[in-house]
């Protein structure tokens, strides 16, 4: 197996409001016990098989360091698990975006995270099998 460098760089992230108000209107929803999910197929050609974007309600965390805290902790424990569904992607020659958004409104701890984080990407290999 070849070593890989585990980064999560520019390409990567989902900035495009077109594409996001596109997930938003006719996207997939799924939950895990931290997170619900907003995804679908990518409608253009990107540069990495996948495009994440990560959201924490300001409504449930008022103080912005604790927002950032917690999508500091997620793209972290995103960043450590994508090569599983990277490697199913490019598998099957597919492209997706996704917006992955916080649930409830106490801190979860890094391990917690992580957990809900393989639980996430694991039901994206299941749920991208079928469609």
């Amino acid at each position: 197996m070849i070593a890989t460098r585990e980064t999560f760089d520019k390409a990567e992230k989902l900035c495009s409001r077109k594409i996001i108000s596109a997930l938003f209107e006719s996207g997939n929803i799924f939950y895990t016990s931290c997170f619900k999910v907003v995804w679908g197929k990518s409608p253009l050609v990107l540069p990495r098989p996948a495009q994440v974007t990560f959201s924490v309600s300001k409504r449930g965390f008022r103080l912005a360091v604790t927002r950032n805290l917690i999508k500091r902790r997620m793209r972290e424990t995103y960043r450590k698990n994508k090569a599983l569904l990277y490697e199913h992607l490019i598998s099957i020659n597919s492209q997706i975006a996704f917006v992955v958004i916080l649930r409830g409104n106490s801190v979860p701890d890094y391990i917690t995270i992580e957990k809900s984080m393989k639980e996430m990407i694991n039901k994206l290999i299941a749920l991208n099998i079928k469609n």
